[in-house]
């Protein structure tokens, strides 16, 4: 594993443990050249899997992206990035074991807005509200109206 830091091509690992519900291996490693200590995750991927967008254009999943997108919609939300760690795992996992090869991105976002109705309501609201392209504040207040009444059910 090249360090991340001077680029030298060999490292050590110092320890591993399981991590994300041991769905994957944490590794502390410390670069042999300069001292440095860094992490790296293993996961075990089952497929290459390709997001084909709206507009007909595919790019390969990108697991950093997803990743980005839940913690922005949970962002200072009593949410443990762990839990946001397992339920991008669990997304990946389903897409991967669904046996297509790829995927679409609305598929994706409607996993999410699934994960994130049962960990927080606002986090769900604020994705709903970029994915769901929201343009006024009537939108907000017809799906806010939604998610309150299902809560009460």
């Amino acid at each position: 594993m090249r360090c991340p830091f001077c680029g030298h091509a060999d490292s050590q690992v110092k320890d591993s443990r399981p991590a994300e519900d041991g769905a994957a291996i944490r590794r502390r490693r410390q670069c042999e050249k300069c001292d440095a200590r860094f992490s790296t995750f293993e996961r075990v991927q089952l497929r290459e899997l390709t997001v084909v967008k709206k507009d007909g254009e595919r790019q390969p999943f990108v697991r950093a992206k997803l990743e980005r997108a839940i913690e922005t919609a949970a962002r200072k939300r009593p949410i443990a990035l762990e839990e946001i760690e397992r339920l991008v795992s669990r997304i990946q996992r389903q897409f991967e074991t669904s046996g297509d090869s790829e995927v679409s991105a609305t598929r994706i976002g409607e996993a999410v807005m699934e994960g994130l109705k049962t960990l927080d309501s606002v986090a769900y609201i604020r994705f709903a509200s970029v994915y769901k392209d929201f343009r006024e504040a009537k939108d907000f207040e017809e799906f806010v109206g939604a998610v309150q009444a299902a809560t009460k059910e």
